[in-house]
């Protein structure tokens, strides 16, 4: 009886949440506070023990990803403000030539929007998809899907972008491991989704540049004035070299192929994602502001302004880490974990399942990925997964909040906007390429755990 009243609880809890979210249009951070104080009392918890898991919830989880999205986002900032994605998409471009141009957007987004916000990057972007199609004549969607698909594959995979991030304090898993697995699923994924699929559906519907889009050219900066590819690339790549080095470094020692020592150590500290991104943004504010004759003033009001976005994420992450205790200290994770052990379904088609329902119903990918990861925690501390295993569940949660962007994901309207596409044809592509991510990300994840275990 008692197992009947956690579940009539967590579904009714998650039905309250969607209810909030989509109908009433409440803000996701209070609805998720409502919804675990909700499940709580529904599962018979004492209101101060419910009180407790709140405070415990959000505090363990803002400790790090209060941290770290905002190291990344003034990282990001510093990017765009430095014309940092227009001088990587111009030398692409440049490398592949306007033949292969779909190539050099799909690579350009895949690296973009590892420290810049997907819509931030697309807008930044997009003018360059308009300039190829003015200059061929073919559909911006041979363009735009490639440069889409490179935006949404990064976003949704590789940190220190925000939702992997915070799915990944909440199920405790490592943020090297995720970049690594990241990679190895995003790439293939890119190019299916992307150049392949931009060619087919660039053929199928044509997508001038829209008449209220029409740039002066004159607006555009001019090459010389954008910081160099190389040093570009370089930055990017710093913060993700060091992470990565941290986690090979402790895995190696801790199967006793390195020995302990001062090198070892001193590789895992500054692979720390703290310690790596401070030094990532601490290199970005010298090479990309003060090199290039910014004041301390104008760096210091980059650095805040690019705190707002964050500041949204960072709490809506908090409430999802509020949810995820109340699951766990109400006794929901070890009684799903029982009944999932009986049924024998991999963790990481559950997540994936239960991050595709809510993406589905309510639109927004950060809240699917939080409550997913909220839902699935408790009952993956049942059960002693490795640390890969953990980055691909992380993972496969990312790739089912990337399902069905349709009509209540505000991405699906920043696309039908910059394309001047029907609703009709924005389903037909971006919502198919989206699709095409998630169902990727889950076969490339649950084909990767065979041989993690």
């Amino acid at each position: 009886m008692h197992d009947l009243q956690l579940i009539i609880a967590t579904l009714a809890g998650i039905a309250l949440l969607l209810f909030l979210v989509t109908k009433v249009k409440l803000n996701a951070f209070i609805a998720l506070l409502i919804a675990s104080i909700f499940v709580g009392l529904a599962a018979g918890m004492p209101a101060y023990a419910i009180i407790d898991s709140m405070q415990t919830g959000m505090g363990g989880t803002l400790g790090f990803v209060a941290t770290v999205v905002g190291l990344g986002a003034i990282f990001g900032q510093i990017l765009q403000h430095s014309g940092g994605a227009e001088a990587v998409a111009r030398t692409m471009l440049k490398k592949f030539g306007n033949k292969n141009a779909s190539w050099a957007m799909v690579i350009t987004g895949f690296f973009v929007a590892i420290p810049v916000f997907f819509d931030v990057a697309f807008i930044i972007l997009v003018p360059l998809v308009y300039a190829l199609g003015r200059d061929t004549g073919r559909s911006l969607l041979y363009y735009g899907i490639p440069l889409l698909t490179g935006l949404a594959v990064t976003h949704a995979f590789i940190p220190p972008t925000p939702g992997p991030i915070a799915v990944a304090d909440i199920l405790g898993a490592d943020l090297g491991w995720i970049i690594l697995f990241g990679f190895i699923i995003g790439i293939p994924t890119a190019v299916v989704a992307g150049p392949l699929f931009g060619r087919y559906i660039g053929s199928k519907i044509h997508v001038p540049v829209p008449e209220y889009m029409m740039l002066d050219e004159g607006d555009q900066p001019d090459d010389d004035t954008l910081p160099p590819f190389w040093l570009l690339i370089s930055i990017i790549s710093v913060p993700l070299i060091l992470i990565l080095g941290n986690t090979l470094t402790a895995a190696f020692v801790a199967q006793g192929s390195i020995q302990p020592g001062f090198l070892s150590s001193a590789i895992m500290f500054i692979g720390h994602p703290f310690i790596a991104l401070t030094i990532a943004v601490l290199i970005a504010l010298y090479w990309l502001g003060t090199r290039r004759g910014a004041t301390r003033e104008q760096l210091s009001k980059i650095s805040m302004e690019s705190m707002k976005p964050a500041g949204v994420i960072i709490l809506i992450t908090g409430a999802g880490g509020v949810f995820k205790e109340v699951l766990v200290d109400s006794g929901v994770g070890e009684m799903l974990a029982t009944n999932m052990a009986e049924i024998g379904l991999p963790v990481i088609v559950l997540a994936w399942l239960i991050a595709a329902a809510v993406r589905i119903t309510q639109g927004s990918a950060t809240v699917a990925m939080i409550t997913a990861a909220g839902i699935v925690y408790p009952i993956m501390i049942n059960f002693d997964f490795s640390e890969p295993y953990k980055a691909l569940v992380v993972l496969s949660i990312a790739a089912g909040a990337t399902i069905l962007s349709h009509v209540n994901d505000s991405g699906f309207w920043l696309v039908n906007r910059y394309f001047g596409m029907s609703e009709k044809d924005t389903l037909n592509s971006w919502t198919v390429m989206a699709t095409i991510v998630a169902v990727m990300g889950l076969l490339l994840a649950l084909t990767l755990s065979f041989f993690v275990g």
